[in-house]
């Protein structure tokens, strides 16, 4: 019997390599009928040609060239936005993204951003530049989670583990999601799931309103000036999405005008943020550089998605988080 030829873009000597053969020696039964090969560059011409499995986090354009044997490429990344070849699709080789394995630490990373400014750590740490020991910020005292709305916008993998931990907070959670019957973990509960229609009362009830939604032509601009209308004075916007989602004129103007109360923004129109953006300069915005996905078990959690997909792959069974052109995501 052949072995399905792997080829994982990582080059040998890459630490994360030793996460795939680290799980892969757990799986014996898997590991006779497969070969694996490593590598960027240096990688032998017959590999291109017969390689029916590419895991990577981009396809160079020479590899698609060259690999008439494909069937399979398993992306290490969740966001495919501007990822996928036509020609893939023309080919039907099947494409798999790693949804779900951000979940932990993205939802970490903003309820960090929501407690700096739920208790007011943007105001403290001010002070401590200015060498000021100032107790109570005249305008707005520090608050608490518990009690406020978390509005979650796209309630798949992240949505659920942000849910998790507002309930730990004592926080009350609403979201929306394109298909509520759809659902990754149906013990996570939300105290409400709208589809988007639901979308204008999320964000009118919410206190903190967190877009982790997939980037599509159906997204594009979904936060405008009419949503951040909808919103809360009072409320925060976080963003670990994507950049394109919101537009960033509109957020400008609303939190320079005071409609809303501030942002969370991992995410950006344009990255690097240009220098030149307000945004930098606004005592009520946080940023972070597209950094909430970072994590030393990144790949740890891949790796075990792409075992499990690859014993349906090797079964020919449907794939877990296939990609979907109707949807963009």
């Amino acid at each position: 019997m052949s072995r399905t030829l792997i080829w994982i873009y990582l080059e040998p000597n890459d630490a994360d390599v030793q996460a795939f053969r680290h799980a892969l020696e757990q799986r014996p039964d898997i590991q006779q009928r497969i070969e694996l090969v490593f590598g960027r560059s240096n990688v032998p011409e017959a590999v291109a040609h017969e390689v029916e499995v590419f895991v990577c986090g981009w396809v160079p354009e020479d590899v698609l060239e060259d690999a008439e044997r494909l069937r399979w490429v398993s992306f290490w990344s969740a966001g495919l936005d501007g990822k996928i070849a036509p020609r893939l699709l023309e080919r039907g080789v099947q494409i798999t993204n790693a949804s779900g394995v951000h979940g932990p630490n993205i939802a970490e990373h903003v309820f960090g951003m929501m407690i700096y400014f739920t208790r007011r750590f943007d105001f403290y740490l001010r002070a401590q530049r200015d060498r000021r020991w100032e107790r109570t910020p005249a305008e707005k005292p520090p608050g608490e989670l518990s009690g406020q709305t978390l509005g979650i916008l796209g309630f798949g993998r992240i949505g659920e583990a942000l849910a998790v931990r507002a309930r730990a907070f004592g926080m009350r959670v609403i979201a929306v999601k394109r298909d509520p019957s759809i659902r990754y973990d149906a013990t996570v509960q939300p105290d409400a799931l709208y589809g988007l229609d639901g979308l204008p009362t999320v964000l009118s009830e919410a206190d903190h309103v967190c877009i982790a939604l997939p980037y599509t032509e159906q997204t594009h601009h979904l936060i405008d000036r009419e949503r951040l209308g909808q919103m809360r004075p009072s409320a925060y916007l976080y963003n670990i999405a994507r950049g394109k989602i919101v537009d960033e004129a509109a957020l400008i103007e609303a939190l320079r005008q005071g409609a809303i109360a501030g942002a969370g923004l991992d995410v950006f129109d344009e990255e690097p943020l240009p220098a030149h953006s307000p945004l930098w300069g606004m005592e009520n915005v946080f940023i972070t550089p597209h950094v909430s996905g970072v994590t030393p078990r990144y790949f740890e959690r891949f790796v075990k998605l792409f075992v499990a997909n690859l014993e349906r792959y090797l079964e020919g069974e449907r794939l877990l988080n296939r990609y979907d052109p109707q949807r963009g995501y």
